[in-house]
């Protein structure tokens, strides 16, 4: 009995993995958004190609769930290479990068997820590997026996990956040769993309349904592919599967996502400000500790969602809301109480 749990555990483990493969694009013709940098790829892609080099090191930076993982992929696809990963937090000792680093293959494109949480001394340690493809490593203990070993590299590609770009020291930023910043979705390339998701799945879905999942998806594939899996649930449940506007608002609402795409955090994150200091300014470690998030959270997955959608204001005192936020919350601005109390 036990055996037969286990292999289907990892038949689930494998059909999820499968359509999160399967949601991903391939290729550059296949990604939706992010236009300018697509073409910028593509240009040098196919230079770096027609000279048969390795592609410059890419640095993506931007909020978490806008693709930069699925860039990798495509580089490497495009490249005719392999992606190898890693997560900066992962790498912590030299033998950590140095196991990486000697998989590669010629071609072979390295991804590292959150790069500005390399250790210092990984970051010195991958300069050279970056630069000139050879890596030094000391051997044996601190004292005479220590010695050092140079290990030559094959021609790679390193992605790294970011929403901290502020975070990365000037030295390992300079290596990149190609710097490129994520921005927020349209809300006609999220239709897109919620429309080939919908595709994917074999979900029958109505054009105003996908309009309203768009728009409330923060400008942010992932978080439009998450709500819509969850739709689908709610729409085989009580409609036959099939998705129209009504069971996409109805199971929107359900979910706590409002019409701007807001969950129960940021509107916790916005009365904080507003309810509890005065409507600001205030440090975001004092927000957060007054409404029980973790700073990092707030900053790198709230946070720029809510400036770009002007309901906060960062300020060197502190952030502040607006009066959009006021406005979204129903709070009469001038008088800082709730409206009909």
């Amino acid at each position: 009995m036990e055996e037969r749990i286990l292999d289907g555990a990892e038949t689930l483990e494998e059909s999820a993995s499968d359509l999160e493969q399967a949601l991903r694009p391939a290729t550059l013709k296949e990604y939706i958004g992010q236009d300018e940098l697509k073409q910028n790829l593509n240009v040098f892609i196919q230079a770096a190609r027609s000279r048969n080099e390795v592609l410059d090191h890419v640095l993506l930076y931007g909020p978490p769930g806008l693709g930069k993982t699925t860039l990798a992929m495509i580089i490497a696809n495009e490249m005719k290479g392999n992606l190898v990963t890693a997560s900066g937090p992962a790498l912590q000792k030299s033998g950590d990068l140095a196991a990486v680093l000697s998989t590669l293959e010629a071609g072979d494109v390295l991804f590292i997820d959150e790069i500005h949480r390399l250790p210092r001394q990984i970051e010195e340690i991958l300069y050279p590997a970056m630069e000139d493809f050879y890596l030094d490593i000391i051997v044996g203990k601190e004292g005479a026996s220590a010695h050092s070993i140079r290990l030559s590299l094959p021609p790679f590609t390193l992605v790294g990956a970011t929403t901290r770009a502020g975070d990365l020291s000037a030295p390992l930023r300079d290596r990149f040769g190609i710097v490129s910043a994520l921005n927020y979705y349209e809300q006609k390339d999220l239709e897109a993309i919620v429309a080939r998701t919908a595709g994917i799945l074999d979900v029958e879905m109505e054009e105003d349904a996908i309009c309203e999942v768009a728009l409330r998806s923060r400008g942010t594939p992932r978080i439009a592919n998450r709500l819509l899996r969850r739709i689908r649930d709610f729409a085989q449940v009580y409609n036959g599967g099939l998705i129209t506007k009504a069971v996409a608002k109805d199971a929107l609402n359900r979910l706590n996502v409002d019409e701007l795409g807001l969950d129960n955090t940021d509107r916790r994150f916005l009365e904080g400000i507003i309810f509890r200091f005065n409507g600001g300014p205030v440090g975001l470690e004092a927000l957060a500790s007054s409404i029980g998030e973790d700073t990092l959270t707030l900053s790198d997955m709230y946070e720029p969602y809510l400036l770009q959608m002007g309901l906060i204001n960062r300020t060197p005192r502190g952030r502040v809301a607006t009066p959009k936020a006021y406005i979204h919350l129903g709070v009469d601005y001038e008088n800082r109480e709730l409206l009909g109390h």
